[in-house]
């Protein structure tokens, strides 16, 4: 058998609550088996984007807690770097604290998986999906 390596993670309460229910739902035995299949679903999808090449178009879209400070002008300016590949945003108010905003996108994937990579990296961003297809 592999070697085990054992991490700690931390969890806001609400993030575990959820996991935990959906994890009784599929019918898993533990959350270490539920968490390593969420590490590997999540290196999957980030070794598939990095293989893409070329001119592509598609869809940035996040959930972030807008009061998490300097959140905002951050993701603005973010968006300003890479405006040659960015055709439209949507910026929708969720409820009290969180937005979400779509960016709809065209040009080099290399650009728009350094955008996506920029935002995703933002402290109050919840949860980013990159979603490209070829021209």
């Amino acid at each position: 058998m592999a070697k085990i390596t054992r991490v700690g993670v931390t969890f806001p309460p609400d993030l575990l609550r959820d996991f935990d229910a959906t994890i009784d739902k599929i019918g898993y035995v533990s959350r270490s088996k539920a968490v390593q299949d969420a590490v590997r679903m999540f290196v999957s999808e980030h070794e598939w984007l990095q293989k893409e090449k070329g001119t592509k178009v598609g869809l940035i879209a996040l959930i972030y807690n807008h009061d998490v400070k300097g959140l905002e002008t951050a993701l603005t300016n973010a968006q300003h770097e890479h405006s040659r590949v960015i055709c439209s945003t949507m910026h929708i108010h969720l409820n009290e604290h969180d937005c979400l905003e779509t960016i709809v996108v065209k040009g080099e994937i290399n650009e728009i998986k350094n955008l996506a990579e920029k935002i995703t990296a933002k402290t109050g961003v919840k949860q980013v999906k990159v979603s490209v297809m070829s021209l």
